[in-house]
């Protein structure tokens, strides 16, 4: 990323903007500015941090404002500035929003203030807004796709001196899924551990590998797509031994078997699996995956597992049989299915 790149060089802006749905890159850019920005020693002192539901800009823009106490720059983070949004505020903060246009138009030379929120879109229309992209050097924080979730396991490889194979990334997406934060921590788990061969395979992915419990249930219905009705029991009950609710694991099971059904209908309508994924709003290498489950059930089988679902929610919720039970008659009617 072009960004990080220049605050690894220490060519800082005054002004930065980090917003998204993607936390990760937004946390890693924080962490970052405030390594290349300060020293340890100054962190104690010229280090800030404002929540914006709790506190006015005001304050943090007078800090900004203040000379540093102790070293060259001061670092001012400003969390969850709702006011670029369109969102309601709930708390009862009110912010001089004149004033931070002036403070925007002729930011502090010993300051950096940095704008971060999870929002997944601003309000293009409000004045500030405007100014504020205008003026700040800005990150983005989407979902990546599918090839730039590959390149950046790459580029977290390579930066280690490591490498890792295209199968075996392959492997950990579909173990892993797209969300960053864990796949960075796997790749941490995985680089430790191949320090003599230097080469990350599938097999070591395999072993090593934390399963989420999205993932465990994402392959519970691969193996019912295959038949392996054996394998189907053998997740359930790990599932079980790991203390998931019963109840907790339908939700997942139907909430996959939902988005099966509404990607065969969006394919079947001429939808492309990106605009899959915008519509359902969802990412595309979840849809990728679900339409490969899609193939293999037809309209009816995927009606009539929706309503043994719905049925076995009612059962689940009414205790008219034990939980236990009413989870593995539905698996088992489920592998009675014929499906395509």
């Amino acid at each position: 990323m072009k960004l990080w790149e220049k605050i690894d060089r220490k060519q800082f802006s005054p002004l930065y903007l980090l917003y998204g749905t993607e936390a990760f890159i937004i946390n890693e850019t924080k962490q970052k500015l405030v390594t290349n920005v300060l020293t340890e020693e100054e962190m104690d002192f010229n280090l800030s941090v404002y929540d914006m539901e709790e506190t006015a800009i005001e304050v943090a823009l007078e800090d900004a404002e203040t000379f540093p106490f102790f070293g060259e720059r001061k670092l001012v983070f400003i969390n969850n500035p709702l006011f670029l949004t369109s969102e309601k505020s709930k708390e009862k903060v009110e912010h001089n929003i004149k004033k931070l246009e002036s403070y925007i138009e002729s930011p502090s030379p010993y300051s950096i203030l940095v704008f971060a929120g999870n929002y997944e879109k601003l309000d293009e229309r409000k004045k500030i807004t405007k100014l504020l992209k205008k003026n700040a050097e800005i990150i983005e924080a989407k979902k990546l796709t599918e090839a730039e979730l590959r390149n950046w396991i790459k580029g977290q490889i390579e930066a280690k001196n490591r490498q890792i194979e295209e199968t075996a990334i392959d492997l950990l997406l579909s173990l892993v899924g797209p969300d960053l934060m864990k796949l960075h921590s796997e790749l941490e788990k995985l680089s430790l551990y191949i320090e003599e061969s230097n080469i990350i395979t599938s097999e070591i992915v395999v072993r090593l590998t934390s399963r989420s419990l999205e993932q465990n249930i994402f392959d519970l219905v691969d193996k019912v797509v295959h038949r392996k009705m054996e394998e189907v029991f053998r997740i359930y009950y790990d599932l079980r031994k790991q203390n998931e609710e019963p109840i907790k694991i339908l939700a997942l099971l139907a909430s996959q078997f939902r988005l099966i059904y509404q990607v065969k209908e969006l394919l079947k309508r001429g939808y492309g699996q990106p605009q899959i994924a915008s519509t359902l709003k969802t990412h595309p290498f979840r849809v990728k995956l679900a339409s490969g489950q899609a193939r293999s059930f037809t309209d009816k089988e995927l009606g009539e597992i929706i309503h043994l679902l719905a049925q076995t929610d009612e059962q689940l919720k009414t205790g008219g049989t034990g939980r236990e039970v009413s989870l593995e008659l539905f698996l088992l009617k489920l592998g009675n299915l014929k499906i395509s």
